[in-house]
């Protein structure tokens, strides 16, 4: 106990950087000028590349065309599921104007910092990421402009996998400021699922990581955006266990925090098993990305990796009521997972990295450590953005045949209700012989 109260203590004193985080796009205090601004043919509008650009230019087309965060996000609050949601929460506006719906389905800043063109019609659109250009659009495109002058100027710096997770994860997950909660699940939302690195690649992405873009951004490196990315995750579902406000709900928790499937299942399905802080009748704490950490603390800092699965161990078993306060518990892992974080900002991942890394997955889940849908489900998508990262390395012998086991694992996890543990480890069988690879 010494040591891991060493380690939250150390962690604690390192918390101290977390006020200079930059605010969030919605919480700047800046007008949003609207997407208008940005979607001229000489500016970000253009239907193809440039060459010779430090820039695309094209990504409003793209955004506009394929990304689902513009009109897309905002159109689901007009359909019939929507209006039942809005209806069963007894919300007196309907989905599309209330607050608690488009705070993550639109864009939706304060209407004094609304200017004379910005349109909540646009949809999620480029300032809700990249936050309000009100003090530097005009600056942003000056001859000798850099990047670190526009961040300066109030330009959000999705190129730190920090800012970028607590960008995402604000309306994938939620915050203090909006959160999908069960009772808003109960009235009909679907099961809130992110993985930074999966949702970036798929959303698409309007940018492509170059020489260029690395000389003005600094060095990308996706492995460690994913990394980072169950790292800040974790921190959010604790965030909500220790926020006295978001945490409770009535004489209940908020079960959002939870495994779905605990509860979620016919009556006659009766294959429970014992596992860590999972007790007959107990609610057990989802701890998807908590598993995907404990690998890349094992790999990335060994020494720690013992102290790491302590802390989560004294978690589930004061969650379960098996000793210990829970609120104690959840605390000291929150301020581990702050040491994580700011470890993880600077560490370079390497081939032997991954590879160790999605062995540890593999491992883990034959031995039945994703007995739950959601740990399934997020070691699916760790296992293809670590195999992903290994191919456009060069460092993949066989694509194709790891391409075939992968579509073979989601096919396991493709539905939340019929998901069998027993088909998920078999799968990872046939994706073991691509870890050596």
């Amino acid at each position: 106990m010494r040591r891991l109260l060493a380690l939250g203590l150390a962690a604690a004193a390192l918390t101290a950087g977390a006020a200079e985080a930059p605010p969030l796009p919605y919480e700047a205090k800046a007008k949003h000028v609207g997407v208008v601004n940005c979607a001229s043919s000489l500016c970000h509008g253009s239907i193809g590349e440039w060459k010779g650009s430090n820039v695309l230019q094209n990504e409003y087309v793209t955004w506009s065309r394929v990304d689902k965060h513009a009109l897309r996000a905002g159109q689901v609050l007009w359909n019939e599921r929507s209006r039942r949601i809005a209806a069963n929460l007894g919300l007196k506006q309907p989905a599309h104007e209330a607050k608690i719906c488009v705070d993550c389905h639109g864009h939706n800043p304060p209407a004094e910092y609304r200017g004379e063109r910005f349109k909540a019609s646009d949809g999620i659109g480029c300032e809700a990421c990249h936050g309000p250009a009100e003090n530097w659009i005009k600056s942003h495109v000056a001859p000798g402009a850099t990047h670190a002058d526009n961040v300066r100027n109030g330009l959000y710096p999705t190129d730190d996998p920090v800012a970028l997770a607590r960008l995402c994860l604000s309306c994938h997950f939620g915050n203090k400021d909006k959160f999908v909660t069960h009772r808003i699940m109960g009235a009909g939302h679907p099961r809130i699922s992110f993985e930074l690195d999966t949702f970036t690649q798929t959303q698409p992405p309007h940018f492509v990581v170059d020489e260029d873009w690395q000389k003005r951004k600094g060095r990308w490196d996706g492995v460690r955006v994913w990394a980072i990315g169950q790292a800040l995750a974790a921190q959010e579902q604790l965030d909500v266990v220790l926020d006295p406000k978001r945490g409770r709900d009535g004489l209940f928790p908020e079960l959002v925090v939870f495994d779905c499937h605990a509860c979620h299942h016919p009556m006659s399905d009766t294959r429970w098993k014992p596992r860590v802080g999972n007790r007959p009748g107990t609610i057990r704490f989802n701890d998807s990305n908590l598993l995907m950490l404990r690998q890349i603390v094992r790999r990335t800092f060994p020494a720690e990796s013992g102290v790491f699965d302590d802390l989560v161990l004294q978690l589930h078993r004061a969650v379960a009521g098996e000793g210990g306060d829970a609120m104690e518990a959840a605390k000291r892992l929150r301020q581990g997972l702050d040491a994580v974080v700011r470890k993880l900002r600077d560490r370079a991942f390497d081939d032997a990295d991954l590879r160790a890394i999605l062995a540890g997955l593999v491992d883990d889940g034959i031995a039945g450590a994703y007995g739950d849908y959601a740990g399934a489900e997020q070691a699916a998508m760790a296992m293809a953005s670590v195999l992903n990262f290994l191919a456009r390395r060069g460092a993949l012998a066989d694509v194709r045949g790891a391409n075939a086991a992968l579509d073979r694992l989601f096919e396991t996890v493709r539905d939340d209700e019929k998901y069998r543990a027993e088909r998920f480890q078999a799968a990872l069988a046939s994706l073991k012989t691509f870890v050596a690879r």
